[in-house]
């Protein structure tokens, strides 16, 4: 996977396109982290799509941000607690008011969907709570198996589970996400041997930090950019992508 993308060259220099990640799919607009926000993402112009992963109650790797699915369906408790069977029969479209009901997908279903379509796949491991033993061997496998490897790079804010996944196989693509207070995340991401860092928008204010990170070739994917300004900002800075709710903005 590529470190960035030139756009066009401006005074000799290659000048960074800043690519569009639909944030859990087209989430502004469509239940998040189901296929249907992510078919509109596609629809919207998209370069990729950002999604998170659990294991179900029978080790099945399903598509849910929140680690209780009270949130987004009508049901209740921990993704953990089900079988996929049981959280198929449950509606997960209670953060888009009126919209009809849908399904909470497998990760399989998601890959099927982005198949011959050169879209980028933010797989966000969510071991933050729950380490979920053995979901790292699970998504490689699958990932692999399905021949995605070229789409899909793997972010978390569980660093650890970032080292296991290198471990197993050093090839894979992996962002460290991060949200405040952070400093030397340029370093730190190097001595880690990642691949991008994955901060929330606010950390780019800090000073000299995406000039550190331009130096030493670490892209940066940045989260929850929704306003126009900020959308704006970030393409002026020449970051690598954003990560939004409204792929159409």
């Amino acid at each position: 996977m590529d470190d960035m993308v030139c756009g066009k060259r401006v005074d000799g220099a290659c000048r960074v396109k800043t690519e569009i990640w639909g944030h859990r799919g087209a989430s502004g607009y469509a239940p998040e982290n189901t296929l249907e926000a992510f078919e509109l993402a596609l629809l919207q112009g998209a370069d990729g799509v950002e999604l998170d992963v659990q294991l179900t109650k029978d080790d099945e790797l399903v598509v849910i941000h929140d680690e209780r699915i009270d949130r987004t369906s009508n049901g209740s408790g921990f993704v953990r607690d089900y079988t996929l069977e049981e959280l198929k029969k449950l509606n997960f479209n209670k953060t888009i008011a009126g919209y009809r009901a849908v399904q909470i997908p497998t990760l399989k279903e998601v890959y099927e969907l982005f198949q011959g379509k050169e879209k980028k796949i933010n797989v966000e491991i969510k071991t933050g709570i729950f380490f979920y033993p053995g979901i790292e061997e699970k998504l490689l496998e699958l990932t692999a198996k399905m021949s995605m490897e070229e789409q899909v790079l793997y972010s978390s804010f569980n660093h650890q589970t970032l080292l296991n996944m290198k471990k197993l196989n050093p090839k894979v693509y992996c962002g460290i996400l991060y949200s405040d207070g952070y400093l030397n995340m340029d370093t730190y991401c190097q001595k880690l041997g990642m691949d991008a860092l994955h901060p929330a928008l606010y950390n780019l204010q800090y000073e000299g930090f995406r000039e550190a990170c331009r130096e030493k070739k670490i892209p940066l994917h940045v989260w929850t950019v929704n306003e126009p300004e900020h959308i704006k900002l970030m393409r002026q800075m020449q970051v690598e992508a954003i990560i939004t709710n409204y792929p159409d903005r």
